[in-house]
């Protein structure tokens, strides 16, 4: 394959997915991860998409949320991995909040109907949950975010101040050591950040390909977050940068 074609398929790829690491460019196009480097340079520098520590984001409507039925159906396996892992640190008569992210919806499809109160901006979430005979829910309302199927906005984050929790768990769409968690929605952004400060712990629901990237908007620096859970894709030297944190990473094996 021609480096122009590589490079023009590579960018294809990232703007798709939205980001992807060295690694796993490497993999799809047989070449050595310093080759990927190279391209990646060469890409950021015409301004066809961004670097980011470990790999690459889109530049392609960064500050603008996928729609649902897309982040739906990306990472599945790892998503649920997270979910099924964040479940475990819910107990009876907790009251929780989940955010608007995927990986908080299949957390709620899978909640046992125990005696808990959800807090949600989510739409997606609420509805999930409406079934369930033991779960109090409590829906935050706002903005309406027709991609995302959530609430946003000054009303959402003013209704959140009169609630206190146990435990939040939001997904973001980078973390990154040095610029903290970030999402690719300011008001997303907002929303996130408001339901940390209200939590007595928060737990960040990420999965492998979230690790060193930077979007659009910052949520919290890494120190707001106690628990990062997270899947088993998510390799050694992407948990060791965090070591000198006092966040705890959880990761299933």
């Amino acid at each position: 394959m021609l480096v122009a074609e590589r490079r023009k398929k590579l960018t294809s790829i990232v703007n798709e997915k939205g980001s992807s690491r060295v690694s796993e460019l490497s993999q799809i196009f047989n070449v050595t991860e310093e080759t990927i480097r190279r391209d990646l340079e060469n890409l950021e520098n015409e301004g066809k998409l961004k670097r980011s520590h470990g790999g690459a984001v889109s530049i392609k409507g960064n500050d603008l949320e996928a729609p649902y039925f897309e982040r739906e159906i990306r990472n599945v396996n790892e998503k649920m991995a997270v979910a099924e892992e964040a479940v475990k640190y819910v107990s009876v008569n907790d009251r929780i909040l989940l955010d608007a992210s995927t990986t908080a919806w299949y957390m709620a499809k899978i909640l046992p109907d125990l005696p808990l109160t959800v807090v949600t901006n989510s739409m997606k979430v609420a509805m999930e949950l409406a079934n369930r005979e033991k779960i109090s829910v409590i829906a935050v309302g706002g903005t309406l975010l027709q991609k995302s199927l959530s609430f946003v906005g000054p009303q959402t984050t003013n209704a959140l101040e009169f609630y206190h929790v146990n435990k939040a768990f939001i997904s973001c769409q980078g973390i990154h050591a040095e610029r903290g968690i970030s999402d690719s929605n300011e008001m997303q952004a907002l929303v996130k950040q408001k339901m940390s400060e209200i939590a007595d712990k928060t737990f960040l629901l990420a999965d492998y390909t979230k690790f060193g990237l930077q979007a659009f908007s910052k949520v919290a620096p890494i120190e707001a977050i106690d628990y990062i859970i997270t899947d088993s894709k998510t390799n050694k030297e992407q948990i060791r940068q965090f070591q000198d944190f006092p966040v705890k990473i959880i990761r299933p094996e």
